[in-house]
């Protein structure tokens, strides 16, 4: 499988309380142990709110996880194009926006990124949003939504979003007001390659973490091949 979507706490760089939160440690060793007993070979590092604009941990994270391994940044919009240029040798693949931790979406710079080096954009944002972000995201080439969109009522707004391309996260099921099961149906039916699975690990702030039954939660909603089918959307969106 790919983990499209895990987190890499590392107290060896600097986190920022975010709402006053503040995570606990967890470390590549960390995340490996938790999901041995998963056939996972590759995944998305992604970036938290509470991690700013520090690159240091996810280089790192991305050396120790070797080939397969993708991040995903939140970037500094006084970055340079050799910034950018970098982070992407070292195996980034998307910028972030974390609109629902207060963030907001940098379109010039998300733009600049594509341009430079074909990284898409991923936003954490519920899906309720989407229609004021319209304009918005009709500028962008490549987009992804975090955690199914997070709630229920924007739903209708999420799947007219999958219609036009942009990709979601079947993630962070333990956060989620919405139903797991009929959301992924819902969207696979609009488009089969839109959903990328991943685990949320370690779960920051969720009333709960992942566990295997979300694994069987995604194979009893879309087939027996489902996870082999998102792992397969995921690498072909991460461009590997």
């Amino acid at each position: 499988m790919f983990d499209a979507h895990f987190h890499i706490i590392d107290p060896a760089h600097p986190l920022i309380p975010n709402e006053g939160f503040v995570p606990e440690p967890f470390t590549v060793t960390d995340y490996r142990q938790r999901v041995a007993a998963y056939d996972i070979t590759g995944g998305a590092v992604v970036s938290g709110s509470f991690q700013g604009f520090d690159q240091g941990y996810l280089i790192a994270a991305l050396r120790r996880l070797g080939p397969g391994w993708v991040g995903v940044t939140q970037l500094d919009p006084s970055s340079s194009d050799e910034d950018i240029i970098s982070l992407d040798r070292a195996g980034v693949r998307a910028v972030r926006f974390t609109l629902a931790r207060g963030g907001i979406l940098d379109v010039n710079l998300a733009l600049r990124a594509h341009d430079l080096a074909g990284w898409h954009t991923e936003l954490y944002v519920d899906s309720a949003n989407l229609p004021e972000l319209a304009r918005q995201l009709a500028l962008l080439p490549r987009v992804s939504i975090d955690h199914l969109g997070l709630t229920s009522s924007g739903l209708p707004q999420l799947l007219d979003a999958v219609d036009r391309g942009i990709r979601v996260k079947a993630t962070g099921f333990g956060r989620l007001k919405l139903d797991v099961a009929d959301t992924v149906r819902r969207i696979d039916a609009v488009n089969p390659q839109a959903l990328l699975f991943g685990t949320d690990l370690p779960g920051t702030r969720a009333p709960r973490a992942f566990t295997a039954a979300d694994l069987d939660l995604i194979s009893d909603a879309l087939g027996d091949t489902a996870l082999q089918r998102l792992s397969a959307n995921a690498r072909i969106w991460y461009r590997l």
